[in-house]
């Protein structure tokens, strides 16, 4: 039976591509509802491609998590995406109030953290910047592709 140490560090960059694929696929999510209108919400605003949001908003998520998903440009993406997601917050949520859980803004803080831990980890083992990246990168370090 494998020791926990040698699991771990087969796994570790296993998993942070599977959070990234997750995270990029939920967050494409919220760009194909405000520019596609799929899945279609309540609340949908018809998409207008000069305005901040849903336009702009809407392509960053749509792209970005695309982007993040297939894991390519990861790095300068979750860079972009994060100051995104603190805008979001800043302009949209913490005018309603202090606190996160009342103002409605946790779900772009989480986000915002997340993306910054990818500008930060990279894509994991499973991403497209691993296969672009020189064969001397990935040998020394797989998961920082």
């Amino acid at each position: 039976m494998p020791d926990f140490v040698t699991l771990r560090l087969t796994w570790e960059p296993r998993m942070l591509s599977i959070l990234r694929i997750m995270v990029g696929l939920l967050f494409m999510e919220h760009g194909l509802a405000k520019v596609l209108g799929f899945p279609l919400q309540p609340n949908h605003a018809p998409y207008a491609l000069l305005t901040l949001n849903p336009g702009l908003q809407g392509m960053l998520e749509l792209v970005g998590g695309l982007l993040l998903a297939l894991g390519l440009f990861t790095r300068t993406v979750a860079f972009v995406l994060a100051g995104d997601m603190a805008v979001a917050y800043f302009m949209a949520h913490a005018p309603r109030g202090f606190f996160p859980l009342l103002n409605g803004g946790e779900l772009a803080i989480v986000y915002c953290f997340i993306f910054l831990y990818f500008w930060a980890a990279g894509g994991g083992e499973w991403s497209l910047d691993r296969l672009r990246a020189p064969a001397s990168a990935s040998a020394v370090s797989p998961s920082r592709a």
